[in-house]
């Protein structure tokens, strides 16, 4: 049976529904967003002489929830007229566009017998081979199935998402026993595909894999702090970028996701969990009277404005004061600093940092030490409980919380055997498995053989290769074959990535422009000239291009130097403008950050095949600076000459308003979608939703554009 998603319905208009029908609506999916008739007038509409049968309270939940989403910051849609691809309703008047769609996905309260109750209904109006998925974080999808058909049975599993969906990369599909498995590879390839996400399948256990993770170790983290007077500040300092997290590390995410939305989750948690013998970090006594007294006195985070950081406006303005947990009061910041950290800050290696910082003996390393290697210990622990396999766990940690590193990765980083040493003199009893592995003479969990990466199993108890991904291309692994690099400096490489078309990669620092840069463009030009099919300009850094190296152009203008200033923008006039003629397919591949000359390089290729998360602007007046590599000229050929040409009596001074604003005020895009609006994407170039095929879909475009003649 071939299955397809042209239209789904999503019931529940709270945060997360809302938010999973917007990133439907990005993808370009039509959506119903769903949720209950209200059963009580507001103060407002009984002063308005409105009444129960009014449309508009009728509709009053899904609509107040749906707005809330589109004002939401930052933003769920990919641009505001994607809004229109979300139709509104409730499950009594509109019930019946149910039996309309391809999938519907439950994202309503978490109470099993509610859950239940929708899913009888469901059955009832699904039409044949609809897919059903709840969103639920815990409660076993066996049971939200219970009593349903074989058939329903069939097309029901979890699609659990992360909030926002728009930017937390992670998608956990948890089949129960009675899923059908092309069901399950259906949804794998759709969410990867359509949606963006990176997939991971769990098993059918409480909490699936990436909460489970995170709320015993978040917990245990939060109960060492207090044991061992560590305060907010510190541990923030020592759980974000430091050790390869956001910026939220660990108390600043508590108030992100809401203090009493934690309490809620250990609670469920802790009895769902009985033979896990690390559960008792759920109910730690410092830590429970702590979230107990906070939830008691309304500190509940961000949503009630302030949770273990408050929002206070001072005479030096506003400050985020700290909840001191001896006193319950919130002090003013102080900062924090620890020498292990300050010594090895510019480590540029996460796994190295980490390792580096545990061998210290300060307080820092001390924290970092103990709180890493009860994580690493845990991850092992739920093996094979929640998962099968450590390449899941360390992926659903990556995607779902923006980790740099998994969990299994970090280890490989300190030494497996090292590491399994220092636990046992501390007292701390390691996963049997993972002993195993090592006195059968594997020394880590991942290896790479001829070019190809695998991963130990501890149910072969040896290691398996990393399903590979035609769709992914990693230009890491192309460079460790020297025959594939045409040409390296010291800021970009020139590669074969197969098939006949070149790889041009930018990986100086962040990314900015420079001559080296400049002279591999040339060269790539010229290798154009020869056998080549065509050229993709892309890397997989963390953004596409910043822009210039203003360092170097700042000091050559103090010093006066304005022929060498010269001398550079015709450079990256020249390079740029050889792509823009060439006889050959270039096409660019952006990502993330392209700005002023990332723009400018974006448009001065012959295509753009361009991630759907791409902040693309001409920036450079926010430094005093004007566009010098042919953005200015790019945006009035995209944006005026269509409009000229199909209508030669319009009047082309509003249109060039809007590039000079756009100018002047530095505006970047919040997608791709909005930079094709604005015109620095044609609406004939790609945008990818999975950045991960983002490299193999340009290449395919270079491809495409040769052989239709180009």
């Amino acid at each position: 049976m071939e299955y397809a998603i042209n239209r789904v319905a999503v019931i529940g208009a709270g945060t997360m529904g809302a938010a999973i029908a917007a990133h439907l609506a990005n993808a370009g999916i039509p959506a119903y967003l769903l949720d209950i008739v209200p059963r009580e007038l507001t103060a407002k509409e009984e002063k308005k002489g409105l009444k129960l049968d009014d449309p508009e309270v009728r509709n009053r939940i899904v609509n107040e929830g749906w707005q809330r989403c589109v004002k939401a910051r930052p933003a769920n849609l990919f641009a505001k007229d994607i809004a229109e691809r979300v139709t509104l309703g409730n499950l009594e008047d509109n019930f019946d566009w149910l039996g309309e769609v391809d999938w519907i996905i439950e994202v309503i309260v978490e109470r099993l017998d509610i859950k239940q109750q929708l899913m009888a209904r469901l059955e009832e109006i699904r039409k044949p081979n609809c897919i059903v998925t709840t969103n639920t974080s815990g409660i076993p999808i066996k049971d939200i199935a219970a009593g349903r058909s074989d058939e329903f049975k069939a097309h029901f599993l979890g699609t659990h998402f992360f909030n926002p969906p728009r930017y937390l990369k992670l998608l956990e599909i948890i089949p129960h026993e009675q899923t059908a498995p092309e069901i399950v590879e259906f949804m794998k390839e759709f969410g990867a595909r359509t949606l963006g996400k990176g997939v991971v399948v769990c098993k059918d256990t409480p909490n699936f894999i990436a909460n489970r993770f995170i709320s015993v170790v978040g917990a245990y983290t939060l109960n060492y702090a207090l044991d061992n007077g560590y305060t907010v500040e510190e541990v923030d300092a020592l759980t974000g970028p430091t050790v390869g997290h956001p910026k939220t590390a660990t108390f600043r995410l508590y108030d992100l996701v809401g203090i009493d939305v934690m309490a809620h989750v250990n609670t469920n948690l802790y009895p769902a969990i009985a033979n896990d013998p690390y559960r008792e970090e759920l109910v730690h006594e410092k830590s429970t009277a702590l979230i107990t007294a906070m939830v008691e006195h309304k500190w509940l985070g961000n949503k009630t404005k302030q949770g273990f950081y408050k929002r206070v406006q001072t005479e030096e303005g506003r400050q985020f004061w700290v909840l001191n947990p001896e006193t319950m009061e919130h002090q003013p910041p102080t900062k924090v600093r620890f020498e292990s950290v300050g010594k090895h800050r510019k480590v540029e290696s996460t796994g190295e940092r980490i390792k580096l910082l545990c061998a210290e003996d300060d307080r820092a390393a001390k924290f970092i030490w103990a709180t890493t290697a009860f994580g690493l210990n845990y991850a092992a622990s739920i093996i094979p409980e929640v998962a099968d396999d450590i390449l899941s766990i360390d992926n659903a940690n990556k995607w779902g919380f923006m980790h740099e590193m998994g969990p299994f990765e970090i280890w490989d980083a300190l030494g497996v055997a090292e590491s399994v040493e220092r636990m046992e003199a501390d007292g701390m009893e390691v996963t049997p498995w993972v002993k195993e592995m090592l006195a059968a003479g594997y020394a880590t969990f991942y290896e790479k053989k001829n070019g190809k990466l695998y991963y130990y199993d501890p149910a072969s108890k040896g290691y398996v290769a990393v399903a590979d991904d035609p769709r992914a291309f990693a230009i890491k692994e192309v460079k460790e074959d020297e025959q594939r690099v045409i040409a390296s400096n010291p800021s970009a490489t020139l590669l074969d990535m197969g098939d006949g078309v070149l790889g041009l990669e930018f990986h100086s620092k962040m990314n900015a422009l420079d001559t080296d840069i400049f002279k591999m463009m040339e060269r790539a030009r010229e290798e154009l000239d020869k056998d080549w099919v065509g050229l993709v300009i892309g890397n997989q850094g963390k953004n596409f291009c910043v822009g210039a190296n203003i360092f170097v152009v700042a000091v050559a203008a103090q010093q006066g130097e304005w022929d060498q200033l010269n001398a550079v923008v015709k450079q990256g006039q020249d390079a740029l403008m050889g792509f823009r003629y060439s006889p050959k397919p270039v096409v660019s591949a952006p990502f993330g950050m392209a700005l002023g000359g990332g723009a400018e390089v974006t448009m001065g290729a012959s295509a753009v095949c361009a991630a759907s998360e791409l902040y693309i602007g001409q920036v450079e007046a926010g430094v005093g600076l004007v566009p010098a590599a042919g953005g200015c000229k790019e945006l009035v050929r995209r944006v005026i000459s269509p409009v000229v040409r199909n209508t030669p009596s319009a009047d082309p001074l509003p249109f060039m308003q809007q590039i000079f604003e756009r100018i002047a005020m530095a505006k970047v895009s919040a997608s791709a979608v909005e930079a094709q609006q604005w015109g620095f994407l044609a609406p004939s170039d790609r945008i990818v939703m999975n950045s991960d095929h983002l490299l193999h879909e340009a290449k395919q475009m270079v491809l495409e554009m040769a052989a239709a003649g180009y």
